[in-house]
């Protein structure tokens, strides 16, 4: 995984619990390096989950809650440091349907060693999207924070329910959005 992740999860937890909690969990978490993340490094998926584990033990949110709340967090940076992505953009479907196709590729020609998980969106009737999530990471409640993030960007409101799969080493959640009707 991408050092980015890593030190935009730091950053969080330091903003939420203080730098002192922060080094007390690094301390007591088994990651591979220690504990020390560069934002262009590349790191296990591991060390990740056992960071996201201890954080949940630190603060008291559930590991569903914290990865959804790391989901929210990490929208703002996107949209702070990739608004060009956002600004062409009219809606939170249109910015979802992108990220196949023309987010990860962009950052597959950045990075061409990175791992990404796939998205295809349908959308069987108005106002309705089915976003399938595939990755061998299984990060299906950050993404889900990405998705919630996603619509309050662009000042949306909707329902997510999600059906999550496992098929081989891969897992795969179908998260579909229902906007609510403008009034």
């Amino acid at each position: 995984m991408k050092g980015l992740i890593f030190t935009e999860l730091l950053a969080m937890a330091d903003e939420a619990v203080g730098e002192d909690r922060v080094d007390h969990v690094i301390s007591g978490c088994p990651l591979s390096g220690g504990g020390a993340y560069s934002a262009v490094g590349n790191y296990p998926s591991s060390d990740l989950i056992a960071l996201v584990q201890g954080f949940s033990g630190e603060t008291g949110l559930s590991v569903a809650d914290l990865q959804k709340a790391f989901g929210h967090w990490m929208l703002k940076y996107f949209s702070s440091s990739y608004t060009h992505f956002f600004i062409t953009k009219r809606t939170a479907f249109e910015l979802l349907e992108s990220v196949e196709e023309e987010i990860h590729v962009e950052v597959k020609k950045l990075h061409q060693d990175v791992d990404l998980p796939t998205f295809e969106s349908t959308f069987p009737s108005p106002g309705v999207m089915v976003l399938t999530y595939r990755s061998r990471r299984g990060l299906v409640d950050f993404c889900e924070g990405l998705i919630e993030a996603t619509l309050d960007h662009y000042g949306e409101k909707g329902t997510i329910t999600r059906d999550v799969r496992q098929l081989e080493n891969l897992t795969v959640a179908d998260f579909t959005i229902t906007l609510e009707a403008v009034k």
